[in-house]
């Protein structure tokens, strides 16, 4: 019984002395703050534990003998549109993340003991580490409880309390999330690459998916953003980055690797809502704006945008990720409109339309049928494209994208498409529809022609894309270097070719942007046009009598033709093969109606001071 007693004190002794002579390495890491070690800011104290813990005399209560000073800040916690926990959380005193705030807040210096009083520290924290009282712009923690369930969580995280880690290391703290669940204090280094005190390795997203739904899921009929994650290329892509390691939770060598850290951050995150690593388009322009920040380089999509792109937002249309599909008086085009990051993949082949591409899996659109129906997520192309397009009042003609017709029959809405390529419509390009019409077209190519005009690309088929037309004029999939899709073009209204619209200064006057004898190439004024259909038959005239007078006097083909469709009917206009004349260049001839009828291959207007008279040319075709 003696030996017992003498070893008791003995093994008590050893105890007290491990803190200042046995942890050796990176364990406690920067949380060392006794002298000689590594971290940023020190004291004389010699036994690192003593800053943190008292054997006696520590805080009082549930506190693990707690003997930094504690904070009693009052905190401004996360919120955003998408986060609907309620009230106003706070840690409590003496719970996990309260112990942490009392040096991380930046109200209470390191070395505030409680049992020691105050020791004189040498340094500082880094700015980094220091969250302050608003914490808007860190992750939520010390919620209030019940946890409310979303789309956005693992199914177990509110229903059983355990998060999905199959480690068990992330973890809930009393049914709650503290700084705990994620950052064990004693250990810094668990994660190599990252360091942050990690409960684990966070690489490829494994602590937030430890919580965080990557798959499919539904709750109070909301769908999960984050589904498709797992075959993303944000969590896929091996492309090297550059990164400031250890600066954050992240540091990792690849795009994959650092998954959902390369775009959002834990602390003090620039975008606070989303906790993005920085405010809306910047967080994307980081890899996707040219430089060495990926290797190898992906295209520069931030460059299209220089010439005439989509338009960003402003102070007076901001994005959020709440809003409504059907984008109702606040038309914008951010990377998120029509990208979704957690889903999006390659575009590494090109498929036939009308499916959406690879790239923009996930998002949300409009049903074309009615113009408000939401498809989540949109099936077709054209659905994203119809968020903005289709339906929505707002809408106006922005003269930045260049000259706009006025056609002589359009619909309510002359900038709602959805009439416009509807299978209703008399004629239309085949974009919400399968080609259906019964007349011959002799000019249409087996072929798109690639960007040079001369190579065949994807098969013409029976429909089309509206990025068939509305591309960057570099894009990939024709030939091009650039990134595709209607990021930005150096052509008008984002027209992937070249396509001159005739302009006269009043209905009926002289023309004043004639192109007579024209180039005929991918150079020339019908480049667009020319990518589907063959330009020497179209100078044939195979399909109509008169075009290749037309186009040798330097008429466009947008004076005579629609781009869309028809987008309502007309008495005088049979609008078959898209003819809907531009009334800014046309004019009635005196009191007779604009007219055109197919079937007697005849106009009646006045355009470029030249009166055709309907009467006349169905005389002299008689006389035939």
């Amino acid at each position: 019984m003696k030996r017992v007693l003498w070893i008791g004190p003995v093994l008590l002794l050893v105890a007290m002395r491990v803190p200042g002579q046995q942890i050796g390495g990176d364990v406690l890491g920067s949380h060392n703050l006794g002298p000689g070690s590594t971290s940023p800011i020190t004291g004389g104290l010699s036994a690192a534990c003593l800053y943190c813990h008292a054997p006696h005399s520590g805080a009082g209560g549930a506190t693990p003998l707690w003997n930094q000073t504690l904070t009693t800040q009052t905190y401004t916690p996360y919120e955003s549109s998408t986060y609907h926990e309620s009230g106003t959380p706070q840690p409590p005193l003496g719970s996990d993340s309260n112990l942490c705030l009392s040096c991380h807040d930046g109200t209470i210096a390191p070395g505030q003991t409680i049992a020691y009083g105050k020791f004189p520290m040498t340094g500082s924290m880094k700015s980094s580490d220091v969250f302050g009282t608003d914490l808007s712009s860190s992750h939520p923690f010390s919620l209030v409880l019940p946890l409310k369930d979303s789309p956005y969580l693992v199914a177990s995280l509110v229903a059983q309390g355990t998060t999905a880690d199959p480690t068990g290391a992330v973890h809930l703290v009393n049914g709650n999330i503290e700084c705990t669940s994620c950052h064990n204090p004693h250990v810094e280094t668990t994660d190599q690459i990252a360091g942050q005190f990690l409960v684990r390795d966070a690489s490829n997203g494994q602590l937030c998916l430890a919580c965080h739904e990557p798959g499919a899921r539904t709750v109070n009929n909301q769908t999960n953003y984050l589904a498709g994650w797992t075959n993303s290329i944000h969590a896929t892509a091996g492309n090297q980055t550059m990164n400031l390691s250890g600066s954050y939770v992240g540091g990792y060598s690849t795009v994959a690797q650092n998954a959902c850290e390369a775009c959002h951050t834990s602390h003090n995150a620039p975008g606070a809502a989303r906790l993005l690593r920085g405010t809306n388009e910047s967080d994307c322009a980081s890899c996707h704006s040219g430089g060495t920040n990926v290797s190898p380089a992906i295209p520069n999509v931030f460059a299209e945008f220089a010439k005439t792109g989509h338009p960003f937002v402003t102070t007076t249309n901001p994005h959020d990720a709440d809003e409504s599909v059907l984008l109702n008086q606040n038309r914008h085009a951010t990377c998120v409109d029509c990208h979704n990051p957690h889903a999006a993949q390659k575009d590494s082949t090109f498929l036939p339309p009308p499916g959406v591409r690879p790239s923009q899996t996930g998002v949300a659109g409009v049903s074309a049928t009615d113009g408000v129906t939401v498809v989540n997520p949109a099936v077709n192309q054209y659905e994203v494209c119809l968020r903005c397009h289709g339906t929505s009042s707002g809408k106006v003609v922005n003269p930045t994208y260049g000259y706009h017709p006025v056609r002589a029959v359009a619909a309510g809405d002359p900038l709602n498409v959805i009439p416009e390529f509807a299978i209703t419509s008399t004629s239309s390009h085949p974009v919400m529809h399968v080609r259906s019409s019964g007349l011959p077209q002799p000019s249409l190519l087996a072929n798109m022609l690639n960007l040079d005009g001369v190579t065949p690309g994807r098969s013409v088929g029976n429909q089309i894309f509206c990025t068939d037309c509305h591309n960057s004029d570099d894009n990939r999939e024709f030939g091009g270097p650039g990134p595709d899709g209607p990021h930005g073009s150096k052509w008008p209204h984002i027209l992937e070719r070249r396509y001159e619209f005739s302009q006269a200064p009043a209905p009926g006057q002289l023309i004043t942007n004639l192109f007579p004898n024209p180039d005929l190439s991918v150079n020339g004024p019908y480049a667009l046009c020319g990518k589907c259909h063959d330009l020497n038959q179209i100078m044939a005239n195979t399909s109509f009598t008169e075009h290749a007078r037309h186009i040798n006097d330097g008429f466009s083909c947008s004076v005579c033709h629609t781009a869309h469709g028809m987008g309502s009917t007309s008495g005088s206009i049979s609008g078959e093969r898209l003819v809907n004349f531009d009334i800014n260049v046309v004019a009635p001839n005196g009191t007779t109606p604009i007219s055109y009828s197919r079937a007697a291959n005849s106009c009646s207007l006045i355009c470029h001071n030249h009166p055709h008279n309907l009467v006349t040319a169905l005389s002299a075709l008689a006389k035939k």
